[in-house]
Order: C-alpha cells, then structure tokens, then sequence
C-alpha cells in the first residue's frame, strides 16, 4: 500500500516547532523564557523556530511588561491549531496504515 502524506505539514517536521505547538495548544500561552526551560533550547534556537512558525500565522505573540520587565507571550491561533490537529492525524493515518 502507497502512503501519502498530503495533510503533513512541513512547519512541525521539526522537533522544535512540534513540541512549541504541542505546549501552546495545550496551554493558553507560555512565554519565551518558560518555553526555552522546558524545551531546553537556547535562546537562538527557540527564536528562530517561533519566528518560523509566526510566519506561517501559528502563533501570535503578545509582548508586554511585568513591572520593568520585558515579557513576551506566544499563543496558538485558530489557524495553527486546526493544522497541528490535521498533522497529529495524519502521523495517526500514518500509523494506522503501518499495521499488517
């Protein structure tokens, strides 16, 4: 049997980017420097993989202050999440179609 891959998309082929949209898609938002911790990534790489993903209107970030503090908050957007929901079922598809 052929497998397709039509509805993967190449904006969460990377590891990153896939744990960045699971952790928004799951939370509200989660700001930069929660983010960095819990993905272990440096400031660079996380940037970078969060600019990727705000090109492709995934996410939509909020910047603000907490006191003098700079605080800058990512949150899922309805686009991002219906295509994170479309690749999570076709790596299921994928999957499902493995079996003998």
């Amino acid at each position: 049997m052929k497998v397709t891959l039509t509805n993967f998309d190449k904006a969460f082929e990377n590891r990153i980017r896939l744990q960045i949209m699971s952790v928004l898609v799951a939370n509200e938002s989660y700001d930069f420097n929660s983010l960095k911790e819990l993905l272990d990534v440096t400031d660079g790489n996380l940037a970078s993989h969060l600019k990727a993903l705000e090109k492709e209107e995934y996410i939509t970030v909020n910047k603000s202050f907490l006191g003098r503090k700079p605080n800058t908050k990512y949150i899922a957007s309805d686009l991002g999440v219906q295509a994170f929901k479309r690749h999570l079922q076709e790596l299921e598809n994928l999957i499902k179609q493995q079996k003998k």
